[in-house]
């Protein structure tokens, strides 16, 4: 029965280009007068020279326009699709009855121009058969269960807080100098500028276990301390422990109020003693420098 359903095709079938080429070659699969093929998109891009895409879109049209269905509940060979061409089925059944009308048997029955019902046994000889539905729909398969029952741990919960708890947010940053800088960088050390930076206890307890407080007095180590923060203002941030090291160098190399500093900076240092000029100040510093000893002398 497929060249009569290839001969509707080509006589009456209003499809064009590639979608006349695929309707051709499942016509070509037809089994018997139900129309009724099968075909698999591989096997259509294959005969018709077209990609699977335009082999999609042609059987679209082709639904569309009347001339094909897709039949569901059957499956071809190797699991292909059933289509069925209901316009041929009706064209067949028709010339078979005018056949039969010329031929003077009264008693043909008038058969439906697209039987309602297939005739499954005629079809099962081409390897059409009925598909296989799933008594139950399937099972989702859970993880298996450990054998000691022990359930799978939850991931913990990110905090957003302080790692620990007993730490207050804001700690001593470093074993010498007390929580007095409160800015941080972003790799977490304590940064800061040495006209924030303070002197903490601990550093104030140096400079007298190390006899710089006695050597200085109160007021000399103030002056010594306001020199060292007006020579690192141009300086970057760094840590506390750095600019409490860099202190202590300063200091222990500072003189005492009594002669004249070599540290001192014009407009940022100390108002000379004795009313003198700047000058003068900064002759008498000269000179001091030139008579300190210098451990070559005869």
């Amino acid at each position: 029965m497929s060249r009569d359903a290839r001969e509707w095709v080509w006589e009456h079938s209003s499809s064009r280009g590639a979608a006349r080429l695929v309707l051709l070659s499942i016509a070509d699969r037809v089994a018997d007068d139900q129309c009724i093929s099968w075909a698999s998109l591989s096997s259509l891009a294959k005969r018709t020279h077209a990609s699977v895409s335009t082999v999609r879109e042609s059987l679209e049209r082709l639904v569309l326009a009347g001339e094909l269905e897709q039949v569901d509940d059957l499956v071809g060979p190797q699991r292909s699709t059933v289509y069925r061409l209901p316009l041929a089925a009706e064209a067949v059944v028709q010339a078979r009855r005018e056949q039969q009308e010329e031929e003077g048997d009264a008693g043909v029955p008038d058969e439906p121009a697209a039987p309602a019902k297939l005739r499954l046994s005629a079809l099962r000889r081409y390897g059409i058969r009925p598909r296989e539905v799933p008594e139950s729909p399937a099972r989702v398969r859970k993880p298996a269960v450990p054998e000691t029952g022990r359930s799978r741990r939850k991931p913990a919960q990110r905090r957003t807080g302080h790692r620990h708890s007993d730490v207050p947010a804001t700690g001593i940053q470093n074993r010498s100098e007390p929580d007095l800088n409160r800015r941080y960088s972003s790799g977490g050390a304590a940064v800061t500028s040495a006209a924030e930076w303070q002197v903490g206890p601990a550093t104030h307890a140096w400079a007298r276990q190390q006899g710089h407080l006695d050597r200085l007095g109160e007021q000399g180590l103030q002056a010594a301390d306001a020199k060292w923060r007006a020579h690192r203002a141009g300086y970057k941030p760094r840590p506390a422990d750095a600019w409490a090291a860099d202190w202590r160098s300063w200091i222990a190399r500072e003189h005492a109020p009594s002669r004249p500093s070599l540290y001192a900076v014009s407009g940022k240092g100390p108002a000379a003693p004795g009313g003198m000029t700047r000058a003068e100040a900064h002759t008498a510093a000269l000179l001091a420098a030139v008579d300190e000893p210098t451990g070559t002398e005869g």
